[in-house]
């Protein structure tokens, strides 16, 4: 049987229906969209008037920021006494300068903290964590990518650096007389904006992308809407007069009759601003047009939404404004919106903690703790009763796993002490040998009162 040859035809990857119009290579109107590099992050000048003229501009660039820093992070520690480190925080201002540097990096797509510490006057060399000596961390000095620091040519070349591929120094103006000071990278914690694809990093001195340039184009659409519905309300009531001959009277008429007619008319507006008359003569037929704005409030509401979506901050924040419609309580959005919050501690707060927290260990103790960890509370705060009962659970399952053999007492007692300060009462002595803390299968008859369940 003879093999029918079918014709070859060349496809495209991508929808085209020509008859109709749509898809790739048509007339469809759709077509003619182009997407178009901005780079609005270069232009500081007009970034620093939308921060202090436009107040959703600025909700933008602090709210976040102010989220991040408001649950202030924990740090944990069994080898030494984590009160020094909370002088040390309340000393240096630290959070606040954290949050600082975190406002100018979303609002310029880059800003950066220079590390200070007593002694330490030669900036240009690498940090030694050794001659870092007790009580010498003095903070950070926070500058933005315009107006303080500026990246060199020279990069990071090891890679077990964990700035590799990043500027390894920075030249920083420390005063109002513009010194410059060569600064080593391990000294300087950046903040960035969001993040640009490698070929636009490297064209950005390594900075990231402003974030009011990823809204810009929704801030301006919501900005003329509210202009022109401000506009609207002058005309809610627009007075409308029928008079004999007004257009030959404006028109071609002599002009002393226009003055007079002009004249006429503002005396009438005077006096009826001022008393609430109007005197017109019988024949002149007066009315009211009336401006309906239905359907405005939804228009407004919509280009809210938009604006949030664009920021990833809900609107109940970024407009402080209860959540509308039915059954809506905003719970959902605050639930989203703050597990994004842990995502951006994690990638933009973590990083800095972590160069920051040896140096101050070194000026708090002279050494690192082994176990030092840096844990991030979670947003939400839970009610008494949730809390309660993720408590009863997590010290449950502690003691579940210690009498299944799994764990040793002491291990067990640590967790049980690390358990939102319940057990915070049990001392370091108990903790390690375990005397004095007796679980449910452990009591005994001359030690009733004994236990922690």
């Amino acid at each position: 049987m003879a093999r029918r040859h079918r014709k070859r035809r060349t496809t495209n990857d991508a929808f085209s229906n020509t008859a109709a119009r749509l898809g790739y290579g048509t007339t469809d109107l759709t077509q003619a969209t182009q997407y178009v590099v901005n780079r609005m992050t270069e232009e500081a000048q007009t970034l620093t008037n939308l921060y202090r003229g436009n107040w959703i501009v600025s909700n933008v660039c602090e709210i976040v920021p102010q989220d991040i820093i408001r649950k202030w992070v924990e740090i944990r520690t069994a080898e030494q006494d984590t009160d020094i480190l909370d002088n040390i925080f309340r000393r240096t201002q630290l959070s606040s300068k954290l949050r600082e540097g975190l406002v100018w990096g979303r609002l310029y797509g880059g800003a950066a903290g220079v590390i200070l510490i007593k002694g330490h006057d030669d900036l240009s060399q690498p940090l030694n964590l050794k001659t870092v000596l007790p009580g010498s961390f003095l903070g950070l000095y926070i500058v933005d990518r315009w107006t303080g620091i500026y990246p060199t040519l020279e990069c990071v070349k090891n890679p077990s650096d964990p700035d590799f591929g990043t500027p390894e120094y920075y030249n920083v103006i420390f005063n109002e007389q513009g010194s410059t000071i060569r600064v080593h990278h391990s000294r300087v914690v950046p903040f960035y904006g969001r993040q640009l694809p490698l070929v636009e990093k490297i064209a950005n001195q390594y900075w990231g992308e402003s974030e009011i340039e990823a809204i810009y184009d929704e801030i301006v659409s919501r900005d003329n809407m509210a202009a022109n519905i401000t506009a609207l309300t002058f005309k809610a009531n627009v007075e409308v007069r029928k008079i004999d001959g007004a257009q030959q009277l404006l028109g071609a008429g002599a002009s002393q009759a226009k003055e007079m007619f002009w004249n006429t008319l503002t005396a009438q507006a005077i006096l009826r601003s001022s008393q609430g008359i109007e005197i017109v003569d019988k024949n002149t037929d007066v009315q009211n047009e009336q401006y309906t704005f239905a359907g405005l409030g939804d228009v407004y509401d919509r280009k809210m939404m938009d604006v949030a979506g664009a920021s990833r901050i809900p609107v109940t924040k970024l407009f402080g404004r209860s959540a509308a419609g039915m059954n809506s309580t905003g719970e959902n959005d605050l639930k989203n919106y703050y597990d994004y919050i842990d995502g951006v501690r994690e990638v933009s707060l973590r990083p800095v903690l972590e160069k920051l927290m040896p140096i101050i260990c070194m000026s708090a103790w002279g050494v690192i703790p082994k176990d030092l960890k840096i844990v991030f509370p979670p947003m939400e705060t839970p009610d008494e009763e949730k809390t309660a009962r993720i408590c009863k659970d997590k010290v449950e399952a502690v003691i579940e796993t210690y009498q299944s053999n799994l764990i040793d007492k002491a291990t067990a007692l640590r967790e049980l002490r690390d358990i939102d300060g319940i057990f915070e009462k049990l001392t370091d002595e108990q903790t390690e040998t375990g005397e004095g803390v007796y679980f449910q299968s452990e009591r005994t008859m001359n030690d009733p009162l004994a236990g922690v369940m």
